[in-house]
């Protein structure tokens, strides 16, 4: 873990009028040289809090003419920790059963290629980089997916633009774990300005790793065989990525991941198309929690936890296929 301890302004905070520049992140070719090319090459978009980066999977055939409602536009989005390239496996596996789909992943803020923000990681802050994205792209809208932490940054960006979201799939996700079912002292971490930041940043690692971060032995086989092993991007980002850990902290506080119901509700009543797909050894997100606020079309794939998106992926992807024909 980078030992610089970077703690980013909260919602609210009184911010200087002063330009701050945003926390660079590592180079495409340190990434390449440790992951390989999985991902096509990446583009850059500037914004004004920052440079993200972004990578394309064009459409390989035009649009079938019988189609009255073509998949021409999925956007990717990923959750807390891994990266774009977490979601490689699912993005490959879609852009080859809809090839006339352009499918984009982003690296959201402090993941990847993509800058950190010194700003609140509200959930404003990611509808910002989506919206930017897709006027960069020319897209008056997109079909999205979004996984974990992606999850839940989709269902709220359905909600603050629903023009933007021709249908939404939330992949196991974020957004449905509550404060009330933590301790007083992991609570006081989440709050923050209460203590040891460095104690708090160290739970908060801890408690979405499941534990110590342990990279399999072997990763560095199985990545030259073309796979994704999430546990070395991970750490991978928090050793060569400056503003990665000071990201994830504030996401976890102010991001959506905990006590967003009311969200979840108004994205469940906006008349998006969606889908939820979790897997059904998940302890973050269940049928039950998705049924309270209104989510309906749920699919569990069983034997599999939060890892789905990746573990999984035939299904996840055959569930969305059938989803997205049924459109």
């Amino acid at each position: 873990m980078s030992s610089k301890l970077i703690v980013l302004p909260r919602p609210g905070a009184t911010q200087s009028n002063d330009i701050i520049q945003p926390i660079q992140a590592p180079s495409e070719a340190a990434f390449v040289a440790t992951f390989g090319q999985l991902l096509p090459p990446a583009s850059y978009l500037q914004t004004p809090h920052g440079r993200a980066a972004y990578y394309e999977l064009p459409a390989s055939s035009p649009a079938p003419s019988d189609s009255s409602n073509p998949i021409s536009r999925v956007l990717f989005v990923h959750g807390v920790q891994t990266s774009a390239l977490g979601m490689q496996p699912l993005a490959s596996a879609l852009s080859s059963r809809f090839p006339h789909a352009h499918c984009v992943l982003v690296d959201q803020w402090g993941h990847g290629l993509t800058d950190t923000p010194i700003a609140p990681h509200e959930p404003a802050l990611f509808h910002a980089l989506l919206e930017d994205l897709m006027v960069h792209l020319g897209w008056e809208d997109a079909h999205l997916i979004g996984y974990s932490f992606g999850g839940s940054t989709t269902a709220t960006f359905a909600v603050a633009h629903p023009e933007r979201v021709a249908s939404m799939v939330l992949v196991a996700p974020a957004g449905l774990l509550y404060t009330s079912e933590f301790t007083d002292v992991q609570r006081s971490y989440l709050r923050g300005g209460e203590g040891s930041e460095e104690q708090a940043r160290a739970w908060i690692f801890e408690f979405l790793e499941g534990g110590k971060l342990v990279v399999p032995s072997d990763w560095k086989e199985r990545v030259g065989r073309g796979e994704v092993v999430a546990e070395a991007i991970r750490e991978w980002e928090m050793k060569e990525h400056d503003g990665h850990s000071a990201s994830v902290v504030a996401i976890i506080r102010d991001g959506g991941v905990l006590d967003n119901d009311a969200e979840f509700a108004k994205a469940a009543k906006s008349g998006i198309p969606n889908l939820s797909v979790l897997g059904e050894l998940d302890g973050a997100v269940s049928v039950e929690k998705l049924e309270r606020v209104g989510m309906r079309n749920i699919a569990v794939v069983p034997q599999v936890g939060h890892g789905v998106v990746r573990e999984r992926v035939p299904e996840v992807a055959g569930l969305i296929e059938d989803f997205w024909k049924g459109l």
